[in-house]
């Protein structure tokens, strides 16, 4: 009640609309992994295996959110080494930069020299128990970056809430359109997994001590991501004009 009569303070929407941002360009990570795991899927259950994943992330971090002295401590050193204090949250961090640099490494084996074995994959339920467990551990990994992140950035609980509410509705869209792209047009598979990989070396990176802005590594993946979408369509006109020529010889 006491928050409710805060509304028509300024800063309060300001904080609101600052961390919605901050936790949209943080899911963006969050957003290409699940997109990635999902393709791997029969296409009767994409649909369901990203919404279980987006739904999870939100659960996650509203769980965090509601034990914020747990998250906290999380930066409490455990120890130190090399002349850096490591916390819990730079051990997870490391931990998880490692999966995502192993995990997008054995999908690059996979796509370059996939064996048949591979190729089949596993079948119906394992694959999806995979993929589940796989966002879980990821959306986990994740949501600690985020909520901490977000605990420097707003004073009260239910801005935080908002904010991840509102940013987990966006993700939503964005990880449909992503996945749609992704399945279309296949070579940006590999650009995705170049992305984690990269991602995997920023959180390892952050756990040890070295923090790499994260304006470049966005700014990296978006520059790409625009040389890609114009060679997309290089490509298609080339198609186009292959097809015009060989209807145009009959």
């Amino acid at each position: 009640m006491e928050f409710l009569t805060r509304l028509d303070d300024p800063t309060i929407w300001a904080s609101l609309l600052t961390l919605t941002a901050m936790e949209i360009v943080l899911g963006i990570d969050n957003v290409v992994f699940v997109s990635l795991v999902v393709s791997r899927l029969k296409k009767s259950v994409q649909k369901a295996a990203r919404q279980f994943g987006l739904i999870l992330a939100f659960v996650f971090r509203v769980a965090m959110l509601s034990g914020i002295t747990w998250v906290m401590s999380l930066r409490e050193t455990v120890f130190r080494a090399m002349g850096h204090d490591f916390s819990w949250k730079d051990i997870i961090l490391i931990a998880g930069g490692l999966f995502l640099i192993v995990k997008a490494t054995q999908e690059i084996h996979t796509d370059i020299e996939g064996t048949a074995e591979e190729k089949a994959g596993p079948k119906g339920s394992d694959i999806m128990g995979m993929a589940i467990a796989q966002i879980a551990v990821i959306d986990l990994i994740f949501s600690i970056d985020s909520i901490v992140t977000a605990v420097g950035m707003a004073e009260h609980l239910e801005v935080m809430i908002a904010a991840v509410l509102i940013a987990m509705i966006v993700m939503y869209f964005a990880s449909a359109a992503i996945a749609g792209f992704i399945q279309e047009h296949p070579t940006t598979r590999m650009l995705a997994l170049a992305f984690l990989f990269m991602i995997g070396a920023a959180l390892i990176a952050d756990g040890a001590g070295f923090h790499i802005p994260r304006g470049y590594i966005y700014f990296s993946m978006a520059f790409a991501g625009i040389v890609e979408t114009f060679n997309i369509i290089a490509g298609n006109k080339r198609k186009k004009k292959q097809l015009a020529q060989q209807n145009g010889q009959e």
